[in-house]
């Protein structure tokens, strides 16, 4: 692996004394040059109103208040889906909406988005209009479903649009065709939070609030439910993005987060006060999804909705629970891929396909989307993992390089080869499809055409950024709390990870999978480091007749028993060159 130093220009700082020299470095390489593109106060975010549809999602809520109609939220079934349907729920409710109900599809019925069916079971609850969030539109056939049987349809959603869009009576999307809002990378919860802020204005200059005699609600009650929903589906954190993770990230610190965030913490044994936005994607993140992967969503989402603290411990040890069946399952179909490859001789590099399709008839339908992004992670190429999905059919999670858009990828191989892609949807990094069994193994070919077509072999190469060497000084409990305040770091602003050779005094095995080491930075091991490998190979580790080690690591504050102390987590690790 090729270890690259980010690249930053000194001449672009416009910070002042204030931000130490590490940090101006770290945000300059970031795209970040001054005070105010770290500054995540709410007033700095733009307004709602050039969001394309607005005013008609507007008029339809308007309506749907004065009328007290009833109205359903259609969610999706991972975090975003989650804290979206939980958020509609809320913020509808507070404003003054009674009749707000909630439906999110199984995905091993149903299927994802809008669906005929799902509208089905939607008729059942007899909803004057149906919300989606963080899905609809690509839902072309159950738009046209739930209009046919009356139902209006307002979507909101954040994924990319095809060629056609649905009819519905309101879209608010800002990545469809003709919308001026900047935020193009927000998730499908923080399309909702616009829309919600856009309502309680509008709701204001009506004085719905005196009118009713409720108190006009504070959205920023709910950030907690944003960030979480933004971090879990790697959105790029642009500024809009961070200043919506940082403040829901200020709420769960200080106690005020919903008291299902607070159980799931409390079940993962994390502490509030010194909780980061990554903790969003690695401790939070997984186990709402977990209920959605194995089971059912509305688990978590009922844990995010639940006022009753005992109700909240409930639902979180529950998906605490399915989120330790979910990790011994993926475990499991990691080794089978692992022998899938073996099996058809592609150890090799040049043997591999460069858009890696892999198929196991007991392979989870819901956890294939962690799958690929594992092997890709090893492999360094698009990776497409297929589960059966029913009797002739499966179901693909895909997860891309830098360098391919795979929702468009898709697209292209489904343009050139009528007929052969059921349908798809997705992100530059992540997508989703549905295929015929009988037609994988034309699938796969002309994936790994379009690959080839839009890669070169030079993007197969993996390669880890990082921001150079810290000094011994700087590896310290100071500089750590000081990179943990900076953030919040994510997708597309990195959290910081540095590069040093160390003295390798002790190595060992725990947790049957990850490589624990005590470090020093000289021979004589007058001062150690505690330092930690997760997943590590351990057909290759631990190996005693290393002595020396080039690391690549992140800086981390590890408290036991009250005590804090310097940890490093190593992202990248191999033998010292002597």
């Amino acid at each position: 692996m090729k270890i690259n130093t980010y690249p930053y220009d000194p001449s672009l700082a416009k910070f002042s004394r204030q931000t130490p020299a590490l940090l101006q470095r770290i945000y300059l390489a970031r795209g970040a040059y001054a005070e105010q593109d770290v500054d995540y106060s709410l007033a700095r975010l733009p307004r709602p109103d050039s969001l394309k549809g607005l005013d008609n999602a507007l008029a339809l809520l308007q309506e749907a208040f004065s009328g007290q109609q009833r109205v359903l939220i259609v969610g999706d079934f991972d975090a975003d889906g989650a804290t979206s349907a939980a958020l509609g729920v809320l913020g509808l409710q507070a404003m003054g909406l009674r009749q707000v109900d909630y439906l999110v599809p199984n995905r091993f019925e149903y299927g994802y988005g809008l669906t005929p069916e799902i509208v089905g079971q939607a008729l059942e609850r007899q909803p004057d209009l149906i919300i989606t969030v963080d899905n609809g539109i690509s839902s072309i056939e159950g738009v046209a479903a739930a209009r046919a049987n009356g139902i209006r349809v307002l979507i909101t959603d954040h994924h990319l649009p095809g060629r056609v869009l649905p009819e519905a009576d309101a879209i608010v999307n800002p990545n469809q065709p003709g919308c001026g809002f900047p935020g193009k990378n927000l998730a499908g919860v923080g399309v909702l939070f616009y829309l919600l802020t856009a309502l309680r204005s509008r709701l204001r200059e009506l004085g719905w609030f005196e009118q009713q005699s409720i108190a006009e609600p504070g959205l920023a009650t709910w950030l907690d439910l944003v960030a979480l929903g933004t971090v879990a589906d790697v959105v790029p954190l642009d500024t809009l993005n961070r200043t919506l993770v940082h403040q829901g990230v200020q709420r769960i610190r200080t106690g005020k987060s919903r008291p299902g965030l607070r159980a799931l913490l409390d079940v993962a044994g994390k502490q509030p006060h010194n909780f980061a936005a990554t903790d969003l994607g690695f401790v939070l993140g997984p186990r709402l999804n977990a209920a959605g992967r194995l089971d059912d969503i509305s688990i978590g989402i009922q844990c995010l909705l639940t006022e009753d603290d005992y109700l909240a411990r409930e639902y979180a040890v529950e998906l605490d629970t399915l989120n330790r069946e979910r990790k011994n399952i993926e475990d499991g179909m990691l080794r089978e891929a692992e022998q899938l490859l073996e099996q058809s001789q592609l150890q090799e590099s040049d043997a591999l396909p460069w858009g890696l399709c892999l198929y196991d008839p007991g392979w989870h339908q819901g956890v294939v989307g962690l799958l690929a992004s594992r092997i890709k992670d090893r492999l360094h190429r698009p990776v497409i993992a297929f589960a059966e999905a029913g009797p002739g059919e499966l179901k693909g999670s895909a997860r891309s390089i830098s360098g391919l858009h795979i929702r468009d990828a898709l697209d292209a191989v489904a343009a050139a080869n009528p007929g052969l892609l059921e349908k798809f949807g997705g992100h530059a990094m992540a997508a989703g499809l549905s295929l015929e069994a009988r037609c994988f193994d034309a699938f796969s070919a002309a994936f790994d055409q379009e690959v080839k077509r839009q890669l070169t072999a030079a993007d197969l190469s993996a390669e880890l950024w990082t921001d150079g060497e810290l000094c011994d000084q700087q590896i310290s409990l100071e500089t750590a709390a000081m990179l943990r305040e900076a953030g919040p770091w994510g997708q597309h602003f990195p959290e910081p990870r540095f590069t040093g050779t160390f003295n390798l005094v002790d190595q060992r095995i725990v947790g049957a999978k990850h490589l624990k080491m005590l470090l020093a930075a000289d021979a004589a091991g007058q001062q150690t480091l505690d330092a930690i490998a997760f997943n590590i190979d351990t057909q290759t580790w631990p190996d005693q007749r290393v002595k020396q080690v080039r690391l690549a690591y992140q800086l981390h504050i590890n408290e036991w028993r009250g005590r804090q102390a310097v940890q490093l987590i190593v992202r990248h690790l191999e033998q010292a060159p002597e």
